[in-house]
């Protein structure tokens, strides 16, 4: 329901994404939120997944155009102004302690603004942190929802609850 309710959404893929291969169910969830009328862009942060560009390959691979991808730099003024954010198995670069936590190894770090979003949702298969090894604030924040699971699986089926609504 609240995919389905927004009028913007900003889609995070990150390492999550590749391992499973989910690339093809998140081009899936974007076409039937398009279909919907529902703005879809991407938040590529340059260092998601295991070399710069990764996201960007995966995508074009699954035929996401890439007008749609933007670069941390590009896209991060403008969660304030987003509905929700779909993070896809991202830990570090989304971490907001990286912002204000001096003692984090992430301390300084350019993430993506996706707490700013009105709702964010974050898809992973468990709690685990990244590769820093800490904990995302992110995931215990006001406007945050976790939504546990394999990302090729869950994503196939939220797409599917979309379709029907």
């Amino acid at each position: 329901m609240i995919l389905y309710s927004a009028s913007s959404v900003i889609i995070v893929p990150c390492y999550g994404m590749s391992v499973v291969q989910s690339q093809h169910a998140i081009r899936d969830l974007t076409n039937v939120l398009e279909k919907k009328g529902i703005k879809v862009r991407f938040a590529i942060h340059p260092v998601a997944g295991r070399m710069p560009g990764h996201m960007n390959v995966l995508l074009a691979e699954a035929n996401v155009s890439y007008d749609k991808l933007y670069a941390l730099e590009d896209i991060n003024d403008d969660f304030p102004n987003t509905d929700v954010a779909f993070v896809v198995g991202a830990n570090d670069v989304v971490n907001p302690a990286a912002r204000h936590d001096q003692s984090s190894p992430i301390y300084g770090m350019p993430i993506l603004n996706v707490d700013y979003a009105k709702t964010v949702v974050i898809n992973k298969r468990s709690m685990n942190p990244g590769y820093a090894g800490i904990e995302n604030e992110l995931f215990f924040g006001q406007n945050s929802l976790m939504y546990f699971g394999d990302a090729k699986d869950a994503i196939t089926k939220l797409t599917n609850e979309i379709k029907n609504l």
